[in-house]
C-alpha cells in the first residue's frame, strides 16, 4: 500500500486543550525547578522495577531508556503526574501523551482502542519494537482517556518498559526532551534539556536510536504521521 506521509500529526490528531503550563511560575505543576532526581543505573533486577513501579504508584514521573530514545514515564491516573511532564517538556497539552502497553493483548483487552486490520498488521510485524499505532477509541467510562477519540499506542522492544507496563497496566510516555528540542541521547542530556527533573532518572547509556514511526490507522487509509527508525518501505510492505 502506498501510504502518504504527512510529517508530523496532522488533521487525523484528536483534539485537545490548548494550553500551557506556566513555566515561569515558582512552584509550576508541584515541582520546584532545582529538585534532583534520583539517578540509577538501569537494569532487569526485580527490585529497580518495584522501586520505580512504586515511584509510578506515588504519582511520581521516571526518566528511562527505550529501545528507540529516552523517555518520560507516568501513571495515567495521576493528573499530577501527567501536568509534571508537560510542564518538563513546555509542551502544548493540545498534544496528547502515547500509551505504552506491555502487549498486543494488553492493548486491546484494557483499553477501548478500535483494533482494525492495518492495525493488527503493523502490531504482528512491529510490536515490540519501534513503532507508534495512532488508534480510533471508542465511546468509554476511563476517565484519563476522557475527551479522547483517539490514542497513539506502542510496545517498546525493552524489558524494563514492558516489565512496568505488565505490572501497572497502560501508562503514558513521551520523550524526554524539551518541547520542539531534538531528544538528547544520553540522560545527562535528557535531565539538562527538561524544565524541572523526574522522581527517578535511569542511566541506559548512550542511546542512539531515531524516535519510533508513528502511523495512524484512525483515518480512511492509514497515514504515516512521523517518520522515525522504521523506514516507509517497510510500513508499506507490510500493509
Amino acid at each position: 500500500m502506498d501510504i502518504p506521509d504527512i510529517g508530523k500529526r496532522g488533521k487525523c490528531m484528536d483534539s485537545g486543550r490548548k494550553a500551557y503550563c506556566d513555566s515561569n511560575a515558582d512552584n509550576a505543576c508541584g515541582m520546584q525547578k532545582n529538585s534532583n532526581s534520583n539517578l540509577m543505573k538501569v537494569s532487569d533486577s526485580k527490585e529497580l522495577i518495584e522501586y520505580a513501579a512504586s515511584v509510578l504508584r506515588d504519582g511520581g514521573v521516571v526518566l528511562t531508556p527505550t529501545d528507540t530514545v529516552y523517555g518520560l514515564l507516568c501513571m495515567p491516573e495521576s493528573a499530577r503526574a501527567v501536568q509534571m511532564i508537560f510542564e518538563m517538556k513546555q509542551r502544548p497539552f493540545s498534544q496528547r501523551l502515547p500509551i505504552i502497553v506491555a502487549s498486543r493483548e494488553q492493548a486491546e483487552e484494557v483499553l477501548p482502542v478500535e483494533w482494525n486490520i492495518h492495525a493488527g498488521k503493523l502490531a504482528d510485524a512491529f510490536w515490540p519494537g519501534a513503532l507508534t499505532i495512532a488508534c480510533g477509541l471508542r465511546k468509554n467510562s476511563v476517565d484519563w482517556l476522557s475527551g479522547r477519540d483517539e490514542a497513539a499506542i506502542r510496545v517498546p522492544d525493552f524489558f524494563f518498559v514492558q516489565e512496568l507496563a505488565r505490572k501497572l497496566g497502560p501508562l503514558l510516555m513521551t520523550s524526554a526532551n524539551r518541547h520542539g528540542v531534538e531528544t538528547p541521547h544520553t540522560v545527562e542530556g535528557a535531565l539538562e534539556s527538561l524544565a524541572v527533573r523526574p522522581a527517578l532518572a535511569l542511566d541506559g547509556g548512550l542511546l542512539s536510536g531515531a524516535p519510533s514511526t508513528l502511523v495512524n490507522v484512525n483515518c480512511p487509509s492509514p497515514v504515516i504521521e512521523r517518520l522515525g527508525s522504521i523506514p516507509k518501505t517497510e510500513i508499506e510492505r507490510v500493509l
